[in-house]
C-alpha cells in the first residue's frame, strides 16, 4: 500500500527505541575496519523535520523524542548521529534510518535503499543526494532478495514496514529465514509496533521457532501518544545481533518502563 507516510509519526517513541538500538549496532560495525553493506526494504524519506504540520498534528515527535532526549549522552551513537543531522539541517530535523545510518557509515560502505512510493522515494532521493547510496523505488523484499548477499559481505539490512498490509506479519518470518540462508553472516534487523490488539505476537512466535543464529528480541512498552492511539509499544528481532546490543536493550527497557512508572 501507499497510503503511509511516516512523517506523521517521526521521531515517536517507537523510532526513539529502534534508531537507538540502530546506531548502536552500526556503531559497533564500524569499528572493524573492513567495509560494510547497509540495506533498507522500507526507507521513507530519510530526513523528517519536526515543526511540520503533519508532525506537529500528531503530537508524536513532541511525547517521543521532544520529551527523552537527555536518555542519550553526547558520547551515544544516536546522539551523535541526531547533532551531526540537526547542525546541517536545522534543530528541528530528525534523521530517519536511512539518513542515520549516513551519518555513521563510512565513504567505503555501500547503501542499498528501497522505497515504493513515489513521493517517499523522491524525497528520499534528495536526502541521500550527498551520498553513495542506491535508492530503488522498489518492493524493498524482492529489492534485499536480489542485493543479497551484497558486496560488500558484512553489512545489516533493516526491515522496517508499516505493517498496513496485513500478510506481513505471515511473510516476514519466511523472507528472513532465505535471507539468512543466501546471506549467513549479515545482521538483519526487523521492526514491527506492538499494538493493542498484540498482532505482532504470531510473527514473533515463528521467527524464534526458527532457531535463528544470533537472534536477539527486544521489546518496549509505553503509554499511548493520544487517547484512542493503538501502539502502545514497540519491538526488534534481530539476527546475528552484534556483540554488546544487549546491554543497550537493558538500558533502554529500564528507561521505557520509568514513563509508565
Amino acid at each position: 500500500m501507499l497510503s503511509y507516510q511516516h512523517i506523521y509519526h517521526a521521531g515517536n517513541l517507537a523510532d526513539v527505541h529502534k534508531h537507538a538500538l540502530l546506531a548502536c549496532a552500526l556503531d559497533y560495525m564500524t569499528q572493524k575496519p573492513k567495509p560494510l553493506s547497509y540495506l533498507e526494504t522500507h526507507s521513507g524519506r530519510g530526513l523528517y523535520h519536526l515543526d511540520a504540520a503533519e508532525a506537529v498534528k500528531t503530537g508524536e515527535a513532541e511525547a517521543g523524542i521532544g520529551a527523552v532526549v537527555d536518555w542519550f549522552g553526547a558520547d551515544h551513537p544516536y546522539a551523535k548521529a541526531l547533532s551531526k543531522v540537526r547542525d546541517q539541517h536545522g534543530a528541528a530535523a530528525y534523521p530517519g534510518s536511512p539518513v542515520l545510518a549516513a551519518s555513521l557509515l563510512r565513504p567505503a560502505d555501500q547503501m542499498h535503499l528501497a522505497e515504493l512510493h513515489p513521493q517517499e522515494c523522491e524525497a528520499l532521493r534528495e536526502a541521500m543526494f550527498m551520498s553513495r547510496a542506491k535508492v530503488y523505488q522498489q518492493d524493498g523484499f524482492e529489492m534485499a532478495q536480489a542485493v543479497c548477499p551484497p558486496t560488500p559481505r558484512r553489512g545489516m539490512l533493516l526491515i522496517d514496514p508499516s505493517y498496513e498490509i496485513k500478510t506481513d506479519y505471515a511473510t516476514i518470518p519466511g523472507a528472513i529465514a532465505k535471507l539468512n540462508r543466501k546471506w549467513n553472516v549479515g545482521v538483519i534487523a526487523l521492526w514491527y509496533p506492538i499494538l493493542t490488539d498484540d498482532s505482532h505476537t504470531e510473527m514473533v512466535g515463528a521467527l524464534l521457532e526458527r532457531d535463528l543464529p544470533g537472534a536477539l528480541c527486544h521489546e518496549v512498552r509505553f503509554p499511548p501518544a493520544r487517547d484512542g492511539h493503538r501502539m502502545v509499544g514497540s519491538g526488534m528481532f534481530f539476527v546475528n545481533a552484534p556483540f554488546g546490543l544487549q546491554k543497550e536493550c537493558d538500558r533502554l527497557e529500564a528507561l521505557f518502563a520509568s514513563l509508565s512508572a
